[in-house]
């Protein structure tokens, strides 16, 4: 038996899944739309327990991409950060963390930095012991410390 490629569905056919479930059609009918088994259809719906995620939005606290901008033009101009929070309003730590987390004072671009920030807004966030091999080994070396006989 040949297997097919895996297939990542787009953001359109995602909505479409989702409004023919909403609808009552089932798996089947829906993955032959698409040119697969039902098995296909099921991970995505599976997820959420069959209820639709509400759409992402930002959060009011986040930076907008105009303020991003406004930044990017400060730093081009060669302001302080101070004088750039002062004039955004937000306080002088937020600007600073914003402009280390996209590569600082030269390479900070609004559009990219945009992108970026809602990218790391993703949910569900990988764990601590994931991202950082030292906090792992250092908790691995503690434990088997602590426990062993």
């Amino acid at each position: 038996m040949a297997y097919r490629k895996r297939i990542f569905f787009s953001e359109k056919q995602k909505l479409d899944i989702w409004d023919r479930w909403q609808r009552g059609e089932s798996m089947s009918s829906t993955g032959r739309l698409f040119d697969r088994a039902s098995s296909s259809i099921y991970p995505l719906l599976e997820r959420s327990g069959g209820i639709r995620p509400p759409a992402r939005t930002r959060s009011r606290l986040a930076l907008t991409l105009n303020e991003r901008a406004e930044i990017s033009r400060g730093l081009i101009a060669k302001q302080s950060l101070r004088s750039i929070a002062f004039s955004l309003k937000p306080a002088p730590s937020t600007i600073s963390r914003e402009v280390l987390r996209n590569g600082g004072a030269r390479q900070d671009r609004a559009a990219l930095s945009d992108t970026a920030a809602w990218d790391r807004a993703q949910r569900p966030m990988p764990c601590k012991l994931v991202n950082n091999v030292y906090l792992c080994r250092a908790i691995s070396a503690k434990l088997t410390r602590k426990w062993s006989p």
